[in-house]
């Protein structure tokens, strides 16, 4: 128990003291007004501004990745500890992103898209701002470019898929199911690598934890939207 505690106190001490832990707060709140926003304005016409973001994060996604990827081909294995030089430029990008990609919240906001917000959405923003800071200033190690370079690989066609559905509005990309299928793909890897990591290489049992979490929730979101036949009108981005 009282590891437990120990291991809880250590967790909020070093998450308040980061420094997306202010954004990360002033991200909750602008959801909680949200509603009030939505009901003293009218919707916003974004799409030039949604084409460049988008078509931004794929890039800096791909950019990231390949970064990673080169990191990774110079270090022992995918579960190496301990920080790598060579990558700390790369995870710094990959934290930016993760900054970036918080406009995503902010644009359904401004254009009244107040449904697409779900605790899913909110949930991988939130988590993924603190980790990718946590990582990028503490563990910017191999073992965690592995699942980074994979997140990568799955935001870079993902943000392409929303770069063109904004530029070409009138034309149909059959791309939703298989692109969750991928993010699905993606949980499923990265749980097999944090539990051989956990077991032989002494990997932080958290981040199983997490894996499944995620795993969970957008199996639920896969079941509601192609199972149960309710097409979505919004990917989710992980």
């Amino acid at each position: 128990m009282g590891y437990t505690i120990e291991s809880i106190h250590k967790f909020l001490v070093t998450t308040t003291s980061l420094w997306s832990f202010p954004l990360f707060c002033a991200y909750l709140i602008m959801i909680m007004l949200s509603p009030m926003y939505q009901r003293v304005t009218s919707p916003l016409q974004m799409r030039p501004i949604l084409i460049i973001h988008n078509f931004a994060c794929s890039a800096a996604s791909l950019y990231s990745m390949l970064g990673l990827l080169y990191g990774l081909s110079q270090s022992d294995s995918t579960f190496q500890k301990g920080p790598s030089e060579l990558m700390i430029p790369f995870f710094r990008i990959y934290w930016i992103t993760k900054l970036v990609e918080l406009l995503d919240t902010v644009f359904m906001m401004l254009r009244h898209r107040r449904r697409q917000i779900s605790f899913l959405h909110v949930y991988h923003h939130c988590s993924m701002l603190l980790l990718s800071d946590v990582t990028y200033n503490m563990y910017p190690w191999p073992c965690i470019a592995f699942y980074f370079a994979i997140n990568c690989f799955v935001h870079i066609i993902l943000y392409l898929y929303y770069g063109l559905s904004a530029s070409f509005p009138d034309k149909s990309f059959p791309w939703k199911k298989h692109i969750t299928q991928l993010q699905l793909l993606q949980f499923f890897i990265g749980f097999i690598h944090a539990t051989i990591g956990y077991l032989y290489y002494g990997f932080c049992i958290y981040g199983i934890f997490y894996g499944v979490s995620m795993t969970v929730l957008f199996s639920n979101f896969y079941y509601i939207a192609y199972i149960k036949g309710k097409n979505p009108t919004k990917l989710h981005k992980s």
